[in-house]
C-alpha cells in the first residue's frame, strides 16, 4: 500500500487559490486576514497526546500543558510517558482523566495494538475506526490527527467548536450550525475540506487577535 498523499506547502497554496476563485467567502476571508498557515504537526504519539490535551480547553491552556510535559519528559515517547509518576503529570497540568487516556494510548502502542506507521497508510475512515476504538479518543481527536498530522486533504471536523463559530460569523448566521448543517456547508469544498477548515479557523483566530498557533 502506498503512502497516502499529504498536503504540502505547494499543494496548499494552489488549493487556496482555487478555493478563492470558486468561493467568494473564502476570497473574502483571505482578503481580510491573509492566507492561513498550513498548521502541520509531525505524526506520532506526541501529536496524539497534544490533541488529547486540547480536548475541551483553550488553545493557550493546551499549549502550556504540552510544553510543561515536554520539559518534564524530553523526548515524548509511549514508554517515557508511562514512566512518569502521577505527581509529575499533575504538576504539569494533567487531569486524572487525561492521564488515563494518554496512558491507555501509550499502552496500545507499546503492545502493538496500535501501529502508527501502518495507520499513516490507511484511509481516513480506517484511521478514525482505529483511533476511536481507544478510550479517550473521539471523532474530533481523530479528525485533528488526520488533518494536522497525517495531512489528509478532505477532513471537515464537524465537532470542532471553533469551526462552528467561524462558519456562523463568516456566513452571518443567527446561531452556530449543527453538525448536520455543517456537513452541508462543507460539501462544496470537497475534496479540499481540510484547506477550507484552515481558512475558517484562520478567520476565527484573526478576529480574536491570535497570531500564532502551533
Amino acid at each position: 500500500m502506498a503512502r497516502r498523499h499529504l498536503i504540502d506547502e505547494t499543494t496548499f497554496e494552489s488549493v487556496l487559490e482555487k478555493l478563492a476563485l470558486e468561493a467568494p467567502l473564502v476570497a473574502r476571508i483571505i482578503d481580510a486576514y491573509g492566507a492561513p498557515p498550513l498548521w502541520r504537526r509531525e505524526p506520532g504519539f506526541s501529536s496524539l497526546v497534544y490533541a488529547i490535551i486540547e480536548q475541551q480547553v483553550s488553545l493557550a491552556s493546551a499549549r502550556a500543558v504540552y510544553e510543561r510535559l515536554l520539559d518534564a519528559v524530553g523526548d515524548l515517547t509511549p514508554a517515557r510517558f508511562l514512566a512518569l509518576d502521577p505527581a509529575t503529570l499533575r504538576s504539569v497540568g494533567f487531569s486524572r482523566r487525561k492521564t488515563d487516556y494518554c496512558a491507555g494510548l501509550a499502552r496500545c502502542i507499546v503492545s502493538g495494538r496500535l501501529d502508527l506507521d501502518r495507520l499513516a497508510l490507511a484511509d481516513d475512515d480506517a484511521v478514525r475506526r482505529e483511533l476511536t476504538a481507544i478510550r479517550g479518543i473521539g471523532r474530533w481527536t481523530a479528525d485533528v490527527y488526520l488533518l494536522h498530522s497525517l495531512g489528509r486533504p478532505d477532513v471537515w471536523p464537524v465537532g470542532d467548536l471553533a469551526l462552528k463559530v467561524a462558519v456562523r460569523e463568516t456566513l452571518d448566521l443567527a446561531r452556530r450550525p449543527t453538525e448536520e448543517e455543517l456537513v452541508g456547508i462543507g460539501r462544496p469544498f470537497r475534496p479540499w475540506r481540510s484547506v477550507a477548515a484552515r481558512v475558517f479557523w484562520h478567520a476565527y483566530l484573526s478576529r480574536r487577535g491570535v497570531v500564532e498557533v502551533t
